[in-house]
């Protein structure tokens, strides 16, 4: 199974072969420093939602409850799925969820194994950066793997209203969705250092998948380490075609799969290399978009 650090899983219930899933679009307050609060959306009381995980193959029904002070909707970000379950009710025959509705998406997960998203595509440009977004994971379906552990790791940047430049008083702030000019980014919803390490062991084969549904790239790179990218979109890339990188940009919309052995025992930076984004609204000490992997000889 996939970790995401800071984010839960979101568990389904199993009736007649197929698998039951619920997602609550509310409002949240996410804690993305210690007591520094913002006022977002997301699903379940998490933002970004909680980690859908599932297998090829599998019949699936995700229940889609509407709590927010709009209508919304959920879109399968790489999915093969029909049109009227894709989301995106401007365009398709998808529906709109209004307020204190709720709609079931239900189809069969006919893609191979790799790693995707699910986002609202209603008021786009306003709701996905208010949080609206989570992991969508399909498994491989043994459990025979030469990976020893599989992260995902959700990118998102926010501009957060009533704070100075360098400030990072406690509270609960409210962001501003319309806006560019951001100052706080985020790794699975929390800044460094906040976010949590991924705590590792020497000689283990590591996954990390990075996805971003928001407005920049960021170019993840690791310290003291080369990487494999294996998978781009939810695609396996053949081993023969495989770049080995320290640093992968992923734009928005994109997902990457990197991987690599623990084979330099240490404390490592693994971050945004932008380096506006490796702060807490512009102050000095690193901050943001960044997290550590830690293990020992």
């Amino acid at each position: 199974m996939v970790v995401t650090p800071d984010v839960p899983d979101l568990p389904y219930t199993l009736h007649n072969g197929i698998k039951y899933f619920e997602l609550v679009a509310e409002t949240v307050k996410r804690e993305i420093l210690p007591g520094l609060f913002i006022n977002v959306w997301g699903y379940n009381g998490s933002m970004p939602g909680p980690t859908i995980q599932v297998y090829p193959g599998d019949y699936i029904n995700i229940r889609v409850i509407n709590r927010l002070p709009e209508a919304t909707s959920v879109h399968w970000h790489g999915l093969d799925v029909p049109n009227v379950m894709d989301g995106v009710p401007n365009v398709e025959p998808s529906p709109k969820i209004d307020p204190g509705k709720n709609f079931d998406y239900h189809f069969k997960i006919v893609n191979p194994p790799g790693t995707h998203m699910y986002h609202t595509h209603f008021h786009t440009s306003m709701q996905e950066m208010k949080g609206l977004g989570g992991a969508f994971i399909i498994l491989e379906p043994t459990s025979a793997s030469y990976i020893h552990r599989d992260f995902f790791i959700m990118l998102q940047e926010f501009h957060v209203n009533g704070l100075k430049v360098g400030e990072v008083t406690p509270g609960i702030y409210d962001i501003d969705p319309m806006s560019d000019d951001f100052n706080f980014f985020t790794m699975n919803g929390k800044c460094f250092p906040y976010t949590t390490p991924l705590i590792l062991k020497m000689g283990e084969n590591v996954k990390i998948r990075l996805g971003n549904i928001v407005h920049g790239a960021h170019p993840i790179h690791i310290h003291g380490h080369q990487f494999v990218v294996s998978a781009s979109d939810g695609n396996n890339i053949p081993i023969q075609n495989r770049l080995i990188k320290t640093t992968i940009n992923v734009a928005s919309g994109e997902t990457y799969d990197v991987e690599f052995m623990t084979n330099n025992p240490g404390t490592w930076p693994f971050h945004c290399h932008i380096p506006h984004h490796m702060s807490n609204n512009m102050q000095k000490p690193m901050g943001g978009m960044s997290t550590v992997i830690i293990y020992q000889q």
